[in-house]
């Protein structure tokens, strides 16, 4: 992870919202002890559960860790599902334990 894509990760995670979010979805791949890519999704009304958010709100947050590079969404049928990026953990742990030598 270079400082640039460092830079735009921690400024899309420094919201309470997106990083709720977020949260919520590396939650559920460490739960079932499975990848991102293997992991299962989950969709835009589950991750705005007690959040107080609305679904455009919600959409919006999306919109943000997705250009950010942490997490991919797929649109099925009327529903998007939603999961951390396939490295985006271990990029973001990588970050720290080099960070943590300098």
């Amino acid at each position: 992870m270079n400082i640039e894509k460092s830079a735009n990760a921690f400024k899309a995670l420094a919201h309470p919202h997106r990083l709720a979010i977020f949260l919520r979805l590396a939650h559920c791949c460490q739960r079932h002890g499975c990848d991102a890519e293997e992991c299962s999704r989950l969709c835009v009304g589950e991750l705005g559960r007690g959040l107080k958010i609305s679904q455009p709100t919600i959409s919006h947050h999306l919109k943000e860790l997705t250009r950010a590079g942490l997490i991919r969404t797929r649109k099925c049928g009327q529903s998007t599902e939603c999961w951390v990026a396939e490295t985006t953990l271990d990029d973001l742990a990588d970050f720290f334990v080099k960070a943590k030598k300098i």
